[in-house]
């Protein structure tokens, strides 16, 4: 009986805040019945349609790298997306490997639909190897097109010309999620050794100032050894299909930033990735992960064997939030539950350093500002669509 009371004890010291399975309403906590389904391998296993998936297990292995058969830097492109465009162009199946040299690019890179599997990789350790520009949402597309393509880099006939319009020529107020340095809609991509930064970062006020490093909106995409610095949504995994199953592994890299800085509708798990909060734009109530998962989809994101920390002003005021649910497009409705997305997450076997609120980790949900509610019954589904699915296992502190 005491070895039994000591292991209970132990695991439940072992989530920070002492909270252990079921959890509280506003700190749910798996228990390991129910956290045995949350694995990379179920968020990988299926592909196609949700509302047909299919079974077509992925299984992402490190990425490969070796003489690359495009080079940026040196004697060779003088920018990524000249690179992107030579492989684009030469087609095939085969996977084309473009290596860049260490130094700061600065500009947009569009990877379009359609090119060949692509690796693309820093010759050199990731904080050298720079892929850098300033793009903020708040702008019109007018205004974002000339922003980014001054140097004529984007030109009718090239590979990413239609990515490139789609934008322009927006009839919303904003940019919005166009406002990105890397941008890639290709199926098979890999990156490898990089860092991208939005260098907009602290130039501008605490408000709706999106500017991402990175988004991707295709299958099977996979990140390793990356660094990706923002301030507001980072990093969107996304789902460009909002009909398909789309898929991403993080692995083993570092992702920085104060507001919904990882978000999007994609099944991603991130391994061996440390997560960074900073207050230098935002003093307070910062938030890390905002998925905006198809609402009777088991499956969003996954951060396992990873760490999650907050600066100094966090650590000496923890008002730092985990994440929240992405409520996407109901902002004139409101939540409808299994219609609108419902954000999808589990952290497990990571640790969870100081600056958060350990008693209400989870923020009201963004769009809606639908108060977070977690299910602590007996039997409870992981899945009811009037609930957030926001979850906890075996983290420590």
């Amino acid at each position: 009986m005491m070895q039994m009371m000591t292991a209970v004890a132990a695991a439940a010291l072992a989530i920070p805040g002492g909270v252990a399975a079921p959890g509280t309403p506003t700190r749910p906590v798996l228990s390991s019945a129910e956290a045995r389904p949350f694995t990379p391998e179920s968020y990988f296993r299926r592909s196609g349609l949700y509302a047909a998936p299919v079974v077509e297990p992925w299984r992402p292995k490190p990425i490969a790298t070796g003489r690359p058969d495009y080079l940026v830097g040196g004697h060779g492109f003088a920018t990524v997306q000249e690179a992107v465009n030579a492989a684009y162009r030469a087609g095939g199946d085969a996977r084309r490997w473009i290596g860049i040299l260490p130094g700061t690019y600065t500009g947009t890179v569009f990877i379009p639909a359609g090119s060949p599997p692509l690796t693309i990789f820093g010759l050199g350790r990731p904080a050298d190897v720079r892929l850098e520009f300033t793009v903020d949402a708040t702008i019109t597309p007018a205004a974002w097109a000339a922003l980014v393509n001054p140097d004529g880099r984007y030109a009718e006939g090239d590979p990413a010309w239609p990515m490139f319009q789609a934008c322009a020529t927006k009839t919303t107020a904003t940019a919005a999620l166009c406002a990105t340095v890397v941008w890639a809609q290709s199926t098979d991509l890999q990156l490898k050794g990089l860092t991208i930064t939005n260098t907009l970062l602290d130039t501008v006020d605490r408000g709706t100032h999106q500017a991402l490093a990175l988004r991707t909106d295709a299958d099977r995409t996979q990140l390793e050894n990356m660094r990706l610095i923002s301030r507001q949504d980072t990093f969107l995994a996304n789902a460009d299909d909002v009909t398909s199953i789309a898929r991403v592994s993080v692995r083993d890299s570092y992702i920085e930033g104060d507001t919904d800085f990882v978000f999007g509708r994609a099944a991603t798990v991130f391994s061996g990735t440390h997560f960074h909060l900073v207050s230098s734009r935002k003093a307070s109530g910062g938030v890390i992960f905002a998925p905006n998962t198809a609402p009777n989809y088991p499956y969003g994101f996954l951060v396992i064997d990873s760490r999650i920390t907050a600066d100094a002003a966090y650590q000496a005021a923890p008002t730092g939030y985990l994440g929240r649910a992405w409520d996407q497009g109901a902002s004139a409705t409101g939540y409808l539950p299994g219609i609108t997305p419902n954000g999808q997450l589990v952290i497990r076997d990571s640790l969870i350093g100081a600056g958060f609120n350990e008693l209400t980790p989870w923020a009201s949900a963004a769009t809606t500002a639908r108060p977070f509610a977690a299910r602590i019954d007996e039997g409870r589904d992981l899945n009811d669509v009037n609930y957030n699915r926001l979850w906890e296992f075996r983290n420590r502190s």
